[in-house]
């Protein structure tokens, strides 16, 4: 019996993973055509500029997200095509942690993997899907996410209008997101593991508000 993709790896599936396998099973059976013919058409024929290639491909009869997909790749940042199977994003997602955690940030790591810990400790429902430069953390969608900088990382929580976020310490601060309408509205600095007593609470909070 094979063994499950999520036993090879700390990490689980990103939900965009699903989202563009969803794109890919219509686009063959609905144009005949599939990923790579439309790339290879889209350089060949298609406007250089990807708004200009976005609206072309969709005269040619794909639909909003094919003709974005398609763009994306026939670009000059085509991103990873890895990231369109469930095996290809799990073996690539330890990848991107070690990036983000080499060099000078490599102290940060124990910390990190602490964020972590406390995250999975939430419920059994939470989700770490690393990207190349943050580590989200999903229960019905992105409730926090992880970003390191040289000497600290940065928590982000999806916490709601900061009008209604009261922070006695002064340590949670504005992102602006909410203004933005991003999920992300507020972050805590994290430089030690002095730092996670206050993170656990408000981790707490963004995790109870991500309701379906």
């Amino acid at each position: 019996m094979a063994t499950p993709l999520k036993d090879s790896t700390p990490y689980d599936l990103h939900p965009s993973v699903a989202y563009v396998q969803a794109i890919l099973a219509n686009l063959e059976a609905r144009t005949g055509r599939s990923l790579e013919a439309w790339v290879d058409l889209a350089r060949k024929a298609s406007p250089a500029e990807t708004k200009a290639r976005r609206a072309w491909l969709m005269e040619q009869g794909l639909g909003t997200n094919q003709a974005s997909l398609v763009a994306q790749r026939a670009g000059a940042d085509p991103g990873h095509a890895f990231g369109e199977t469930p095996e290809g994003y799990l073996a690539a997602a330890p990848g991107y942690v070690d990036a983000q955690y080499g060099g000078r940030k490599a102290a940060l790591r124990p910390l990190f993997e602490r964020i972590v810990s406390l995250a999975r400790g939430l419920g059994a429902d939470v989700k770490v899907c690393p990207c190349e430069t943050i580590v989200p953390l999903f229960r019905h969608h992105v409730f926090a996410e992880v970003k390191p900088f040289t000497a600290r990382l940065d928590l982000g929580l999806a916490l709601g209008d900061p009008a209604s976020v009261l922070d006695p310490s002064g340590r949670l601060k504005d992102t602006g997101g909410f203004t933005r309408k991003d999920r992300i509205t507020h972050k805590l600095e994290l430089a030690s593991e002095a730092d996670l007593a206050s993170a656990q609470a408000w981790l707490k909070q963004a995790y109870a508000r991500d309701k379906p």
